[in-house]
């Protein structure tokens, strides 16, 4: 007998093996199932990776959208871009500070580093190209002809493709003269009106196709026009849209 007066205890009957399995599932609900922490595992991985690349999406994006659609220079339209990633990146800093229960407030030194780390991210995507991603030391010595913008997504794409080269930049009449072509005005290869080259070639050959095709869809999604070339010199041909003002 049960020591607890208004209780009664049945000799031989024992819970129903459902109540059992209920019992046992509501625990394991409670703990989380392996999909389950998978899945939040993986959610959790791509909200990192949003959080990582998003400020270089912002930089290069505005930036392609200012210069296309409002006509600005290269210079001012990756300046806007510039500070439009130190108010993202500041904004980021907020959302920590609140995370700490801190108010939201942002030193001022931080929000001055921040500006710095930008403005060097650009300075040295602007200026640099390793010898590894040139084809020839001819295209490395001309990458500053590079419109801006274009510069900063190559070097934004080569940060996490260090095996990429560049096979072709600015072109002048006289390559085409020196190739037996005739000069093809239109070409994004050659000077535009600003004096900036508005297009790139990019190897693609002894590289795995699913690679090309990420590069190919990183310009896109970045806001670029892509052609790929086939055949014996097979190349990926980047561009940026010339400006409607």
């Amino acid at each position: 007998m049960s020591s607890d007066p208004l209780r009664i205890d049945f000799p031989g009957l024992e819970p129903p093996d459902s109540a059992r399995r209920e019992e046992s599932s509501g625990s394991g609900k409670r703990n989380g199932s392996p999909k389950r922490i998978l899945l939040r595992g993986l959610a959790w991985l791509a909200g990192l990776a949003a959080f990582a690349l998003l400020p270089f999406y912002t930089l290069i994006r505005t930036s392609i959208y200012l210069q296309h659609t409002h006509g600005m220079s290269g210079w001012l339209a990756l300046g806007a871009g510039a500070l439009a990633t130190v108010l993202l990146l500041i904004l980021y800093l907020v959302a920590i500070s609140l995370r700490l229960g801190k108010k939201g407030k942002v030193p001022k030194t931080a929000r001055r580093i921040t500006g710095l780390l930008v403005a060097s991210y650009c300075l040295y995507a602007l200026v640099y190209l390793s010898g590894a991603n040139a084809k020839t030391e001819e295209i490395r010595d001309t990458y500053s002809a590079l419109h801006p913008v274009l510069r900063v997504a190559v070097s934004t794409l080569l940060l996490a493709d260090r095996d990429g080269v560049l096979t072709g930049t600015g072109r002048t009449s006289e390559d085409y003269d020196r190739w037996g072509l005739p000069v093809n005005e239109s070409s994004l290869h050659l000077p535009q009106d600003d004096g900036y080259v508005y297009a790139v070639d990019i190897r693609t050959i002894g590289r795995p196709e699913w690679q090309n095709r990420c590069v190919e869809f990183y310009f896109r999604f970045m806001g670029f026009e892509t052609l790929r070339h086939v055949g014996t010199a097979d190349h990926l041909h980047v561009n940026l849209v010339p400006g409607r003002g």
